[in-house]
């Protein structure tokens, strides 16, 4: 079955299929979550199977409510679904929209709602391997370094998140 998420068609909000959305560069409703335990973000490498950025670092996790679904539904159930993460208090933080070319023809065209968690060293994590092939914990100042330094290696999103929207995101903790 196809899954179907929230995209502007001439702007009534209607369910298109997820591929179409990106093959076309639709604005759509997406979900990001960073998990933070200090200063410390927790970032995912995607797992080489998925369908577009394979294999790059990107935040905690995002992806797309289905139809019907409310963010911070979404949030928790993609925690769960990615890293079988459960029991945090996401917060929402802000509204970002951005547009990004993500490879092999396709565009995220996205109104992320974005999310961010707090966490103790007792998190546990259970990554699962069709959506992340690794994960680790770093600092945002360290993260912001690496990703000037290789951004070959760094979702698009992940990398206009932090040029354009580290206040927004991550408040105090973020980088002046």
């Amino acid at each position: 079955m196809a899954i179907t998420i929230p995209t502007w068609v001439d702007g009534t909000l209607t369910p298109v299929e997820k591929l179409e959305v990106h093959e076309k560069g639709l604005r759509h409703k997406a979900v990001s979550v960073f998990v933070m335990q200090g200063d410390a973000l927790l970032i995912q490498q995607r797992a080489l199977s998925k369908y577009h950025t394979p294999g790059l670092w990107a935040n905690t996790c995002c992806t797309h409510p289905t139809w019907g679904e409310e963010p911070l539904a979404c949030a928790h159930r993609r925690l769960q679904e990615e890293l079988g993460i459960a029991g945090l208090d996401p917060m929402f933080q802000n509204q970002i929209e951005y547009r990004a070319d993500v490879g092999g023809g396709l565009t995220e065209h996205e109104v992320v709602d974005v999310f961010l968690a707090d966490a103790d060293a007792a998190l546990s994590i259970a990554p699962n391997p069709n959506e992340v092939m690794n994960v680790r914990w770093i600092t945002l100042r360290t993260l912001a370094n690496e990703i000037r330094g290789k951004p070959e290696a760094f979702t698009p999103w992940l990398q206009i998140y932090f040029d354009n929207h580290a206040q927004e995101i991550f408040g105090d903790r973020a980088l002046v």
